[in-house]
């Protein structure tokens, strides 16, 4: 629970609890709206998923055009123009990607993604509107009956700095923030009886969260580079989850659409760079080019002796535990990080190999990719937070092909932006195995990043008033773009007008002079008619 009203030794506008992909596109149009920022970050790099978490974008198949924003847009455009400038291209095409992977239209290195942040925020950095503390723990929340006062942050220096704000922009990646100030928050999973969702489980269970992953970065050389046997390899190694159809540590698994099991294939640096869509890498996966953030034939031949990858594929996904909410989540933090150690040991010792051997000990780690000192990445991959007791919170029956057939997304009065990926659930920590449902392109209420009783504070990321089924598509890179860039907004408008966020949602002429705003901003609140789901398979 947070503490009662503390002086602060800093003071600002708005505060952003978070730096990552929702925290910096938040703080960005806050900025630019006028208002003085503060932004926290646990760790070195700001951008999360992009950065930090080094997992590419996940994104639909309309992103070059629209359902996101113009800010994102302008992102990706500094991503691939960050190449023509540095890199020595093979072909410097309008829609290059970098890394040729088939998980996105735009694969790239978490520090080209980093780069671009960085300059985004540059200007407001140098005129003194901006301040961005990475390394810095959010320890305490202060509050004032239902207004959230400021935060008592530890910072990389050790010392305890108490700020204070007006606003408060929740972009952590576990919801730190709706924790420590007690406001109203789910985990896990809910009931049917709750949510009304088809796929909702009979009861509730808090606990029961999506995997969360520690990716690494690998390239494929002359060599041995054979890590040492983690000393709890042979525990790892015989793991298995709920349906699969053998151990995790396997080319095999299940397809998460039809739970029949499925086998990928796996081709270091491979001769040729196919083009190939989602759909069709589906019916077979070639692991190694799932997520390759460079690939060395998009480049002037010599520049690059391997292909570079991130490790981010189902057999990686850490089940044991929660990585939050739970008295033991350092521990699991560890052990999630020693999975995915193990299973790079795997990978160089016993992976099966299409000529009958065993092992690539060519597979090498790149830490110069991570930004740490091993490879792996600064900060696990986060696929649930805490999610806000929101006012508005969008359900499996809003979106589902299933339910709403030809109709599309429910559409909402209130929109500030939109989103589109399947329901993509990974196993849990509970026990449940893949949930993935067809999803329409949906829009994201203002509802749902206020919460129903705190009066000053706005979810700028995965903490938005979801359900765990609909975190599934709601969590993804640009959909956590627009859900910042919303609350950043926000945020600056209701300074500027002197409101309230809910003010501006439950007064007809401010949510519509404030959804003009948006639409100055480049930022799209519906989607154009005729935007269709691709054929299911």
């Amino acid at each position: 629970m947070g503490t009662g009203t503390t002086t602060a030794e800093e003071f600002t506008d708005v505060l952003v609890v978070g730096g990552g992909v929702g925290g910096i596109a938040a703080a960005v149009a806050a900025c630019e709206g006028g208002a003085r920022v503060v932004v926290i970050e646990p760790y070195e790099w700001i951008g999360g998923q992009l950065t930090s978490q080094a997992v590419p974008p996940d994104e639909h198949r309309f992103i070059e055009s629209h359902g996101s924003t113009r800010a994102y847009r302008r992102f990706r455009q500094g991503v691939r123009d960050h190449y023509r400038a540095w890199y020595p291209l093979a072909d410097p095409t309008d829609l290059l990607n970098p890394g040729n992977g088939w998980v996105s239209p735009l694969c790239h290195e978490p520090r080209a993604a980093l780069a671009v942040l960085r300059a985004m925020t540059a200007p407001w950095r140098a005129s003194g509107r901006l301040t961005v503390h990475t390394r810095a723990r959010l320890e305490r929340a202060h509050t004032d009956g239902d207004t959230v006062t400021g935060v008592a942050v530890r910072l990389a220096d050790g010392t305890v700095r108490h700020i204070g704000a007006r606003l408060v922009l929740e972009a952590s990646e576990t919801g730190d923030l709706l924790a420590l100030a007690g406001i109203e928050h789910r985990t896990g999973t809910e009931s049917q009886a709750q949510t009304g969702e088809p796929s909702a489980p009979r009861e509730a269970a808090p606990l029961n969260m999506q995997a969360a992953t520690v990716c690494f970065a690998l390239d494929h050389v002359d060599g041995d580079h054979t890590v040492d046997r983690p000393a709890d390899y042979a525990h790892w190694r015989t793991m298995s989850a709920p349906g699969w159809p053998g151990r995790l540590f396997s080319w095999t698994y299940p397809d998460p659409r039809t739970g029949e099991p499925i086998t990928g294939r796996f081709t270091p640096n491979p001769s040729a760079t196919a083009t190939t869509s989602m759909e069709e890498a589906l019916l077979a996966p070639e692991l190694w080019t799932y997520r390759r953030i460079l690939d060395r034939q998009a480049f002037r031949p010599g520049l690059l002796t391997s292909d570079v990858t991130i490790v981010n594929w189902p057999m990686t996904d850490y089940l044991d535990g929660p990585l939050f909410g739970v008295p033991d989540a350092e521990r699991h933090l560890r052990r999630a990080k020693e999975f995915s150690q193990a299973f790079l040991y795997w990978l160089q010792t016993e992976a099966p190999r299409p000529d009958g051997g065993t092992g690539y000990p060519g597979l090498r780690l790149r830490p110069d990719v991570t930004g740490t000192v091993d490879g792996f990445a600064q900060a696990p991959y986060i696929r649930e937070a805490r999610r806000l007791e929101a006012v508005t919170t969008p359900t499996e029956q809003d979106l589902s092909v299933a339910v709403r057939g030809d109709a599309g997304a429910v559409r909402y009065h209130d929109s500030v932006g939109t989103g589109h990926y399947r329901i993509d659930l990974h196993p849990t920590t509970g026990g449940d195995g893949y949930l993935d449902v067809a999803a329409h392109p949906f829009e994201i209420p203002l509802g749902a990043l206020l919460p129903r009783r705190v009066t000053n504070v706005v979810a700028a990321g995965k903490t938005i008033g979801t359900t765990h089924i609909t975190n599934g598509c709601y969590r993804v890179h640009p959909a956590e773009w627009s859900i910042g860039e919303a609350a950043g907004a926000l945020a600056a408008y209701c300074l500027d007008r002197q409101t309230s966020p809910h003010g501006v949602r439950d007064t007809a002429k401010l949510l519509e002079d404030f959804q003009a705003e948006l639409d100055r901003r480049g930022v799209d609140r519906h989607w154009p008619a005729g935007v269709t789901v691709p054929p299911q398979r």
